[in-house]
């Protein structure tokens, strides 16, 4: 069963504890299983498009480690000299990747959300505590993607009339994206106003109107609660015991890797893992029973 079919509270449950976790949590071990947990995940989610975002930021938090251990100057491990003169250390170069890191990884899991999270069950969880909000954001999300395939349709218009992106000299280019971006925005405008007559005549601005969906709470629902709740509780503990921070001022400071600690990375694996799990043992299982069924 594919995590994208549970109910939307279990999707949104899971991904606020797993983004919250990759902020809190600054030690090396859980910053690398939850960056590659998300980059597996958002792998078995997009295919191949996830190797663009998910080796493609790596570059950006060396980059981003360099340029923060050039500028901040703590720690005792000197490892040489900038350009003007200030000492860069392997402590201020260290912190530096992990606030990285966690960006990385952050952005990985909000690509695993955007991915499960759809239109409907925006409406659904925000239906009964904003409508409007929930109305806006679902128009707002579908408008996107429709929108990227009006301006291809126009871009092969204009490039069957002589006027494409690649088409005529530097001033003839620039004049021709001006008319492009004219008429995408004159379609967009024409969009927003017919949506919004649409809706007021659906009647979504009327008080107590409500909202028709599938989505039933069951028991397959209730066992991943408990589930997740139990690993949430084990990672509170790891957060307690300060199993989850690291200090680097003025150097870098971490608690010992002890067995007890080996269990707190299991239980974040296991719940960073616990999507791609579930739907390889859904899709094993499929294959078991039609392979019974012949």
């Amino acid at each position: 069963m594919e995590f994208a079919r549970y109910h939307p509270a279990i999707n949104l449950l899971y991904f606020t504890a797993v983004l919250t976790g990759t902020i809190l949590f600054r030690q090396p071990v859980f910053l690398c299983l939850s960056y590659v947990c998300a980059f597996l995940y958002l792998l078995k989610l997009r295919g191949l498009r996830a190797l663009i975002p998910g080796l493609g930021l790596l570059p950006l938090a060396l980059l981003y480690a360099l340029w923060y251990g050039s500028y901040h100057h703590f720690g005792l491990t000197v490892l040489g000299v900038n350009f003007i003169g200030n000492q860069v250390t392997l402590e201020s170069f260290l912190c530096g990747g992990t606030w990285a890191m966690v960006c990385v990884a952050a952005v990985l899991w909000m690509g695993c959300v955007h991915a499960v999270f759809t239109t409907d069950k925006i409406v659904y969880l925000l239906g009964r505590v904003s409508p409007h909000l929930s109305l806006y954001l679902s128009i707002l999300l579908r408008t996107v993607p429709r929108l990227n395939k009006q301006r291809q349709r126009i871009e092969l218009a204009q490039r069957g009339i002589g006027r494409g992106k690649g088409q005529g000299n530097i001033f003839q280019r620039m004049r021709n994206a001006l008319r492009r971006g004219s008429i995408l925005l004159t379609w967009l405008i024409e969009g927003i106003v017919t949506t919004s007559d649409s809706m007021r005549c659906r009647g979504c601005s009327l008080r107590g109107r409500t909202a028709y969906s599938l989505y039933r709470f069951d028991g397959r629902d209730r066992s991943f609660v408990i589930g997740l709740c139990s690993l949430i509780c084990v990672l509170l503990m790891a957060l307690l015991l300060d199993q989850t921070m690291i200090r680097f001022a003025p150097q870098v400071v971490m608690m010992p890797i002890t067995p007890m600690s080996c269990l707190f990375y299991a239980a974040w694996a296991a719940l960073c893992l616990l999507p791609p799990v579930l739907e390889l043992l859904g899709a094993r299982r499929f294959r078991h029973l039609q392979q019974a069924a012949l």
